[in-house]
C-alpha cells in the first residue's frame, strides 16, 4: 500500500508530505496507481519550483518521496505554493477514492 502523510502547520498550511510504499495494484511498469501518485506528486514539486522559484527539500529513494517546504516564505509566494500543494492533495484524494485499497492519505499537524 502507498501511504501518504501530509503535515500541516497551525495555520493549516502544508509544511511537508511523505509518500512511501508500493500500491501492488499491478506488476511493476503496469501499476497505474503508482504511476498516478508519482506523476501527481513529482508534478506538484516541479510546479512549485518552476512557478514560484521555491526549491523544496527533497528526499527520494526507492519507495520513498519526502518533500519539505522552506519556512518563512513571502506571503504571496506561500499562497502560490499552497495552492499548488492543495491541488496535489485533491488529485491524490481522487486516486484514493477509486483505489482506496492501494493508497491511504493521512493528515497530521
Amino acid at each position: 500500500m502507498i501511504e501518504i502523510t501530509v503535515t500541516r502547520n497551525k495555520s493549516e498550511m502544508i509544511q511537508s508530505f511523505a509518500i512511501s510504499g508500493h500500491a501492488f495494484f499491478a506488476e511493476r511498469g503496469n501499476d497505474i496507481v503508482c504511476a498516478g501518485v508519482s506523476a501527481v506528486s513529482v508534478g506538484a514539486i516541479n510546479a512549485v519550483h518552476s512557478l514560484t522559484g521555491v526549491t523544496p527539500e527533497i528526499e527520494q529513494e526507492s519507495g520513498l518521496l519526502r518533500c519539505i517546504i522552506p519556512e518563512h516564505l513571502p506571503d504571496h509566494t506561500q499562497e502560490k505554493v499552497q495552492l499548488l500543494l492543495e491541488g496535489m492533495v485533491v488529485s491524490l484524494q481522487t486516486i484514493e477514492e477509486q483505489y482506496g485499497q492501494h493508497i491511504k492519505i493521512t493528515f497530521k499537524k
